[in-house]
């Protein structure tokens, strides 16, 4: 008879080898996938390819640089806010009021794509279009107004500085931005009639010869750099609070401010994880398609300025595809432009994972040496 004991060992065994088997098949298949769809993708463009049509390829040149516009201004409008965030809950914030405000930036990935869009191209576009000079003025001024409230505080009394710490910033700073809105969207519309001749976009059209659209690469950049930030936000923050703290104790003990400390061991070390997060937020701005698509108008343009729009290659291959006739031109360019995007995604991500691994042995390295 065999002893309990030893059939249970067994039983574990079996299992053990089970949930390993069926892990390793479920990462085998996920690669295989991903390699059916590269080759499938390849296969499909292959005739478009061998013709060499340069008029035809010439065609995804707007696509590209939509593509690239509407992500640099989703990146410029996100990289900010979410580092700024990442540095302030990691460094700075107590930990009590960093456990609820940390899960609640996280959530934000959760909002879907579509309703984010929804949004920017019927709410926020036409407040813009009709308040042109004070989304301007907002843009410009809530950046400054922070700055003010930081000299304001450093310049403070410390007794002023005790009712208002810095851990708490967060919270104090609501009715000082709330504030500051107002100032802004006061005085516009009176810097827009005694400065920019009563109209900012018949200025802009007068003078610089730029046309204003409903939909444009700035209300692209607003709604996606918001669906962005959480991305950005969480890796980041990862990568700050998980640098030793003994490294910023040492460079304050050594005469280092905590500003010093911040810009030149933090950030250091924090760099590659840092700069992962960065390119997982472009890879999801470039593959963004249905804010793209319901916030810069789909007009397919060469152009720099920031209030026309422009069609990227998701929103153009959720357009077309479906009209598409398989084996037409149209169609195996709609499949080139899937193509490029799947390439420019595989590389960040893979950009991105190499990085992290990276800074995972740094700080085995690090903590192996303190």
């Amino acid at each position: 008879m065999t002893p309990p004991r030893l059939s249970s060992s067994r039983q574990r065994l079996l299992q053990d080898r089970v949930a390993t088997g069926l892990i390793t098949a479920g990462g085998v298949g996920v690669l295989l996938a991903i390699l059916a769809i590269g080759v499938f993708l390849v296969w499909e463009t292959l005739p478009l390819l061998v013709i060499g049509d340069t008029l035809a390829l010439a065609k995804l040149s707007p696509l590209a640089w939509g593509t690239l516009k509407a992500a640099l201004a989703a990146l410029l409008f996100a990289i900010p806010v979410a580092l700024g965030a990442a540095i302030y809950s990691a460094l700075f914030m107590s930990a009590r009021l960093r456990s609820r405000i940390k899960p609640a930036l996280e959530m934000m990935e959760a909002i879907p794509g579509v309703v984010v869009g929804f949004i920017a191209g019927l709410i926020l576009a036409p407040w813009v279009e009709r308040h042109l000079a004070s989304a301007l003025m907002l843009i410009i001024w809530l950046p400054l107004s922070a700055a003010l409230a930081g000299l304001l505080w450093q310049l403070a009394k410390t007794r002023l500085r005790r009712r208002l710490p810095l851990s708490w910033a967060g919270l104090w700073l609501v009715p000082w931005f709330v504030f500051m809105v107002a100032i802004a969207l006061w005085l516009a519309p009176w810097l827009e009639q005694h400065w920019l001749g009563g109209d900012l976009r018949q200025l802009l059209d007068q003078r610089y010869g730029m046309d204003y659209a409903t939909r444009n690469a700035l209300i692209v950049g607003i709604a996606m750099g918001f669906a962005v930030i959480p991305s950005i936000y969480s890796l980041a923050e990862d990568a700050l609070a998980d640098v030793p703290s003994t490294l910023i104790e040492g460079a304050q003990a050594l005469g280092a401010s905590r500003w010093q400390a911040l810009w030149k061991v933090a950030l250091v070390a924090a760099g590659p994880g840092i700069f992962s997060a960065i390119m997982i937020g472009a890879g999801r701005a470039v593959g963004e398609t249905m804010i793209v698509l319901m916030a810069s108008g789909n007009t397919a343009l060469f152009s720099a300025s920031p209030f026309e729009g422009m069609r990227s290659m998701a929103a153009a291959i959720a357009i077309e595809l479906p009209e598409a006739s398989p084996g037409s031109q149209t169609y195996h360019l709609l499949i080139l432009a899937a193509l490029v995007l799947f390439i420019f995604t595989f590389l960040v991500n893979t950009l991105a994972e190499v990085v992290r691994q990276r800074l995972r042995r740094r700080y085995r390295q690090i903590g192996g040496t303190l």
